[in-house]
């Protein structure tokens, strides 16, 4: 009895980092303690015989079982866009403490833990061990089942495509991304006149949230009203198919994304896109100034 109670209380001690582990690669918490548990039930049965690094021992083995909950996930024909962004329409019952994953997103970053979703299963767990817990290629190729060269070589894939690649030239970008942080501090400011003088004076909101004539709002005048001092602090800037835009991620859940058209100094359409569906559809990026880790 005393020798498992022992390894209780190491695994206590390494409980911690298997939760910040599992959660980065499942983007929910409680799909996170569900591994770390099952971890813990791994370790005891095992009755820690012949483990001599118990810190590397746990993270292969809760790596393991997130990435066979991923392509769980994955392989369900029946899974709507919820399983694969971190809990974006699931029920408020089921998150485990809402405060604990309200930090615990924070620490990720939203839009880094939104477009961890974009990867495959493999990509998204060699990504979080190299890239953000710095373990070396060659203990993470035995996790995934590759060699180290292509796990080398996924790193790589996955840290290109959470960085996105811009489909404007670069100073074009430069202003449009300008101009999308702008109309985001304005918004969130309440500064009408700013937000105003920023608009095209014809400039469209589509929101699939709405139905009828109240999905679609016309006039610079009519969507400052409509936003000015409402901009939820979870928004964030992030790349939207290869453009500035907006995502909107309450404890990483995300809620929507803006589509910005940007003509020249104005901002001319934005498309407030909800429906899952189209979401899965969206190529979503970090933007190349986000904080990105350990880079090759």
């Amino acid at each position: 009895m005393s020798k498992q109670v022992g390894l209780a209380n190491t695994f206590e001690e390494h409980r911690k980092h298997l939760q910040a582990v599992a959660y980065r690669m499942l983007g929910s918490l409680s799909e996170a303690e569900d591994a770390v548990q099952e971890t813990w039930l791994r370790l005891s049965r095992e009755d820690g015989r012949g483990i001599e690094n118990m810190g590397g021992w746990l993270t292969t083995v809760v790596s393991r079982i997130c990435l066979d909950m991923l392509r769980t996930r994955k392989s369900r024909r029946e899974d709507s866009l919820e399983t694969h962004l971190p809990q974006s329409y699931t029920s408020q019952e089921n998150i485990v403490d809402p405060e604990q994953e309200a930090e615990l997103a924070d620490s990720v970053g939203i839009a880094l833990l939104v477009v961890l979703g974009n990867l495959n299963p493999v990509e998204r767990v060699t990504f979080v061990l190299h890239d953000v817990f710095t373990i070396p290629f060659n203990e993470i190729a035995p996790v995934v089942g590759k060699s180290e060269t292509a796990t080398r070589q996924l790193a790589s894939r996955a840290r290109r495509r959470i960085r996105g690649a811009k489909t404007v030239p670069e100073a074009d970008f430069a202003h449009q991304r300008d101009v999308v942080k702008a109309f985001l501090a304005a918004a969130r400011l309440g500064d009408f006149d700013t937000l105003v003088a920023m608009l095209d004076p014809d400039v469209v909101l589509r929101d699939d949230r709405q139905t009828g004539s109240s999905r679609v709002t016309r006039g610079a005048l009519a969507l400052a009203k409509q936003v000015s001092g409402r901009a939820q602090k979870a928004a964030q800037l992030a790349l939207v198919k290869g453009q500035a835009g907006i995502i909107v991620a309450p404890r990483g859940r995300l809620l929507y994304v803006l589509q910005f058209t940007v003509n020249q100094e104005k901002i001319a359409e934005v498309d407030l896109i909800s429906d899952p569906e189209r979401i899965s559809r969206l190529d979503l990026a970090v933007l190349s100034d986000g904080t990105l880790v350990n880079p090759d």
